[in-house]
Parts: structure tokens; sequence; C-alpha cells
């Protein structure tokens, strides 16, 4: 899908240089992210450790949008250029995981029902998107959550990673997912689609969050709010309780504020961390074929991280 003009563009000259390689031996395999403001990403890390003790010789760099001056008017010249080289893929990551769509040759049938992509592999002249956020966010679910009562839960966030983990949510048994957004219109949007491809009456719209989460099982934030360049909570504190599980999908920093409140409420909680290397061990997976070991990726986050997930 690459055109003439992608390749003359500023944005192509300036992610070219961004991916200037020395020469490397055989088996390299050069990776990316394109984000904005990613470079406290843990992602170079993760990739990189793990393809080289599985042999590949992982280069994996960060196309920041924000250091670069780009945005998601340029994913044409910047896939172009990841493109031209040499890269078996890139993940994809806030603002651009549903603008990316029209950019791509085809989708996964994961991407395609969530309508956002976080992964995009190269292959065959084809750029390929894929989903890897959900598959994340389940199997740190299934590992840590095991037991927890999912008749209802409430989302926080119906943006990319929202799409997500609500489809992960429905995957893993909740019964009836209530999804509060500040865009409701969005929120609509993300319910219909999940009632489309999980029946009907799984999704609605969480008019008041507060109240619905008085009624609810669980609690889940996929908003931004807890990064550390988005302090708080993104819900009142008051509407936290002992008996209600709470999960948080950021981990930069793995402690937000609503999770120190609910551990200190007594709340069974689930923080950012798994979520983040299940999803990077399944996208290392396809831009390489390997069988990453997700033990071992955990434990080197734990040490990224500084705390145990």
């Amino acid at each position: 899908m690459t055109d003439l003009a992608d390749t003359r563009s500023p944005a192509f000259s300036r992610v070219s240089e961004v991916l200037t390689y020395a020469n490397e031996g055989h088996g390299a395999l050069r990776t990316g992210l394109i984000g904005a403001s990613i470079k406290a990403s843990l992602s170079p890390a993760l990739h990189e450790r793990e393809g080289g003790l599985l042999g590949l010789a992982n280069s994996y760099r960060l196309i920041d949008l924000d250091a670069l001056g780009l945005n998601a008017a340029d994913l044409p010249a910047i896939l172009a250029a990841c493109r031209a080289a040499g890269l078996a893929g890139v993940n994809v990551t806030h603002p651009v995981k549903q603008a990316i769509l029209p950019v791509l040759d085809d989708l996964s049938k994961d991407a395609r029902l969530l309508g956002a992509v976080n992964t995009v592999v190269f292959r065959n002249g084809r750029a390929i998107g894929h989903n890897t956020d959900w598959f994340g966010f389940a199997e740190a679910f299934r590992r840590t959550m095991t037991g927890a009562k999912c008749t209802s839960v409430v989302q926080l966030g119906a943006g990319g990673a929202g799409a997500a983990v609500a489809h992960a949510l429905l995957s893993v048994g909740v019964a009836r997912l209530w999804v509060a957004d500040t865009d409701k219109d969005r929120a609509s949007a993300l319910c219909d689609r999940l009632n489309r491809n999980w029946g009907p009456d799984r999704a609605g719209v969480a008019a008041d969050a507060v109240a619905q989460v008085a009624n609810a099982d669980g609690l889940v934030n996929c908003t931004p709010v807890g990064m550390a360049k988005y302090p708080g909570l993104p819900i009142i504190s008051s509407a936290l309780r002992p008996d209600l599980w709470v999960a948080d999908i950021v981990y930069f920093p793995l402690e937000t504020a609503m999770l120190a409140e609910a551990r200190r409420l007594g709340c069974r909680t689930m923080g950012g961390g798994g979520m983040v290397v299940y999803q990077a061990a399944e996208a290392l997976r396809l831009f390489s074929g390997a069988s990453p070991d997700t033990a071992r990726m955990l434990a080197h986050f734990e040490t990224l991280s500084g705390e145990p997930e």
C-alpha cells in the first residue's frame, strides 16, 4: 500500500534516520514501536532480551511521534519507512491503534472484531494488523484472578485498549460488561460491536459509573488516568469497596493511585504488567515465528519495573 509520495515526505526521512542499522549477522530481527511519548517504554528491553535468548538478535526501535514531530496523518509514510528498513513488524500504541486501520492491507480476525490494532506484521509485501492486547489481558486475568466473580463488571475507557480489554473480559467469562467513557458515542459504539460479536445484552453503556460500580463484582481501568503523566484516580475513591476486585492496565507506574487505594481497602487487584508481558510475547511470536518463554519475560519485567507483578 506504499505510495511514491510517502517515500518523499519529511516523515519518511525522519523515521528512516531512526531506523538506520549497522551490519547485522544472520537471524537479525528488526522491529519497533509507533506511538506518542514512548521514550520510557519497556518494550525494547523486553523484546530485545527475549529475542536474543531465542537467537534472533532483535533490534527494537522507538518511533516516537512527539519526538519526531509527527502525527496520525503521517502513518502511511511511517509504515513505508519501516518496510524500506526491513522491519519484520511494529507494535502500535496510543494514539494510533485505531487511526492505523485504513493504512493496512488486511486485518486478523481479532483486529477486525476489535476495530483496533497493536501489532503490524510485514510479510510478502503486505502490512497485516493484529491485536495481541486482548490476549495479553485475558492471559494475565486467567493467571492472576482465578475464581473471581464476574457476573457484572465495569470498565472505564472505550478507546483502542478498552476495546481489546472488553473483548478479553467477555472471553474469560464476564456475564455483563458495563462500559463508561467520557465520549458516550464511543462507549455506545463499543457496546454495539461487543453485542454483535458476543450476543445481545452482554455489554451496555454505564451512564453513571459510580452507581454501576456499587452493584458490580469488578472494575477495570482502561483510561490513561493513573499514568505518570496523567496522575490521579479514574473514579472517586469512595466507589471502591473491599469485596470489589480491581484491575488496571496502566503499567507505568505499576502501583497506580487506584490500585494503591484498592489494596489499602483489601480489594483483590491486578496491575498492568501481566498484560504488557503476554501481549509482547504474542507479538514477538507473530514477528518471528519463535515461541517466547513468558515466565522468563515476566521475571525480566519485574527487574525492569523494580516491582513484582
